[in-house]
């Protein structure tokens, strides 16, 4: 239950500053433009605050928090005073009303940007991706691994982390081919790094993104410290906490066999849903035997696998795997530029393949997963959270630009139509491009929505 609500309070913090920032961007480029701006409205629904500025505008924070407007003096909607008909949008010129509509998703962008600035001052600690194997059969078999690699880059494109790693991968997914280049890491403080690239086979490259990441589906062996037989955590409600294990024991033996490593111990509680067994630890110097019943649930392949809710300690990283992002106040600001061009990049390459069929809209997510991807970077910390802010600026940004009359592209559409015929796109053909757009946005939503359930 205090997931929930940390998951909700933080959504609901994040979709604030998220349509505050967009509906700015319109706010401030039609006050520019000479529009009087009669609301600003963050949520849709009764107010709960609201207050009128000098300027005249109503400022309204509302009940409903999924969305909010901007509401501009229009003939078309409400009877216009003749002193005041020169502020109306609709008699403002095409590249005026332009400019004040694609304002919104611009300003999605620029946020994205600063929120990005501020997470690289702060300092961002990652790790290098160090592969140590590649999976036999993969994509990336080819790649030789005598010694643990670094991924120098992913397409041309340069990745420091594996989360940048795995959002280029996630752009190349269904091409044909796709380059990797690798280093050996003894050797990349010399002079002579060893660099080689390899051009991967990616045409039968298929997998689930719900299920997998990128990174394991082309087959890379991610480097893993060592993990040790001492448990680092038990839940209290699991299997092995009911049973009395506790965090500091030493795994020595399940079912008589002794410990040897900690996948072969997991595959064993896999294999035992709701059947008893033996698990011996030592404690202060002990030898206990304790009964266990792992608990039952489904896994991402829809199979059925025990589970006891323990967690093993893992030696720490080796310093030279250590990253920290952190770069300086004028320094940060291209770095931003660079990292957002980068998500935009991705993300609309991402939403070319659901078009194609390249990627399933299983992935699509819609309000659920959004609040819980909230939640989980807050309760990492501000920096992790400013990241997730900048992903969902830019994906809003870039969504509220699809050629959808409902959404500010759809708008854009009709005015480029004009530019180009110099005449307005008649109304009824805009009321029924608003009525398909309508239909066609409510279709994707809701295919958003039972993703999200399907996912509890």
């Amino acid at each position: 239950m205090i997931d929930f609500f940390w998951n909700l309070g933080s959504f609901i913090v994040a979709l604030g500053i998220l349509i505050a920032a967009h509906e700015y961007g319109h706010f401030w480029v039609a006050r520019k433009c000479g529009v009087k701006v009669e609301r600003f409205s963050i949520g849709f629904g009764k107010a709960i605050w609201r207050r009128t500025g000098k300027d005249g505008t109503e400022y309204v924070l509302a009940m409903i928090p999924l969305g909010g407007y901007v509401k501009m003096l229009d003939e078309r909607v409400d009877d216009v005073p003749e002193a005041l008909k020169e502020q109306a949008f609709n008699r403002k010129n095409v590249w005026q009303r332009i400019a004040i509509v694609s304002a919104g998703p611009i300003a999605n962008f620029i946020f994205a940007i600063f929120a990005l600035y501020a997470m690289y001052l702060i300092g961002v600690p990652a790790i290098k991706p160090i592969i140590d194997s590649t999976i036999a059969g993969s994509p990336a078999a080819q790649i030789i691994v005598k010694e643990p690699q670094q991924v120098l880059s992913v397409g041309g494109q340069k990745v420091r982390n594996w989360e940048e790693v795995n959002l280029a991968l996630a752009g190349h997914i269904g091409d044909e081919q796709v380059t990797i280049s690798v280093a050996p890491l003894s050797r990349l403080e010399g002079t002579n790094t060893g660099e080689q690239e390899y051009t991967l086979d990616t045409r039968d490259w298929k997998f689930d993104l719900e299920k997998e990441l990128p990174i394991t589906a082309i087959g890379l062996g991610m480097y893993r410290p060592q993990i040790l037989p001492t448990l680092a955590l038990v839940s209290e409600d699991g299997a092995a906490g009911l049973a009395g294990i506790k965090v500091g024991d030493i795994l020595v033996a399940i079912d008589g066999e002794r410990y040897t490593e900690w996948q072969r111990f997991v595959k064993t509680i896999q294999q035992s849903a709701n059947k008893s067994v033996d698990i011996t630890v030592r404690r202060d110097g002990e030898q206990l035997t304790l009964k266990v019943t792992p608990k039952s649930r489904e896994n991402a392949a829809g199979q059925i696998e025990g589970v006891i809710g323990v967690a093993p300690t893992a030696e720490p990283w080796p310093e030279n795997m250590k990253l920290q992002l952190e770069y300086g106040f004028l320094e940060s600001f291209p770095v931003a530029v660079d990292k957002t061009w980068q998500l935009v990049s991705v993300s609309i390459k991402m939403i070319g393949k659901l078009f194609t069929g390249d990627i399933s809209v299983k992935n699509l997510s819609g309000p659920i997963s959004i609040a819980q991807g909230a939640g989980n970077s807050a309760n990492v910390g501000l920096v992790y959270f400013l990241g997730f802010l900048a992903l969902i600026s830019v994906n809003l940004g870039i969504i509220n630009l699809l050629p959808l009359p409902v959404l500010d592209g759809g708008h854009l559409l009709y005015y480029f139509v004009e530019v180009i015929t110099g005449r307005p796109v008649p109304e009824k053909v805009q009321e029924i491009g608003f009525r398909v757009g309508a239909a066609l946005l409510l279709m994707l939503m809701s295919v958003a929505l039972f993703n999200d359930f399907s996912r509890l």
